[in-house]
């Protein structure tokens, strides 16, 4: 086990819905320590550059007129294994086949509008951090809990 850093983006959806800080209660709950946090409104541009690896794909547009339709929370987050243990935490892409307990589960009801957005793979999260977070805005510490993960 390693310790990753992740991003993690609270989609529009669940911000209007007054989710944010369920969905983070439960990204800490599970022991992972935010490094960094902030709220934004993605412009177009920003989310050109999370989704590119999308570009030409039927859902490109409309995912990107989503992002950017409403604010965002972007999220640092770090602990051990981050990045499978988030995807686990945040359940299938398709709420409908997320399980019980999953945030997209609990909370999602459809594929296009799913609460939540994570890094699937090392690579992506190197290549997903930066277009939200500059390196001087990301804290490191031990917290006092770690011992026990």
């Amino acid at each position: 086990m390693s310790k990753q850093r992740t991003l993690i983006l609270v989609k529009p959806d669940s911000v209007q819905r007054g989710l944010a800080g369920q969905i983070i209660g439960r990204i800490e709950a599970k022991g992972m320590q935010l490094a960094g946090l902030k709220l934004l409104h993605m412009n177009e541009a920003r989310a050109s550059r999370l989704y590119e690896p999308h570009v030409g794909k039927p859902f490109y547009d409309g995912l990107v007129k989503y992002m950017t339709s409403g604010p965002i929370v972007a999220l640092c987050v770090e602990g051990y294994n981050a990045i499978d243990q988030m995807r686990t935490i945040m359940g299938a892409t398709n709420p409908s086949q997320a399980a019980p307990g999953t945030i997209r589960g609990d909370f999602g009801q459809r594929v296009d509008n799913n609460c939540v957005h994570g890094s699937d793979s090392p690579e992506s999260a190197a290549r997903e951090l930066p277009i939200f977070f500059e390196e001087g805005e990301l804290v490191s510490y031990e917290a006092n809990f770690t011992k026990w993960l």
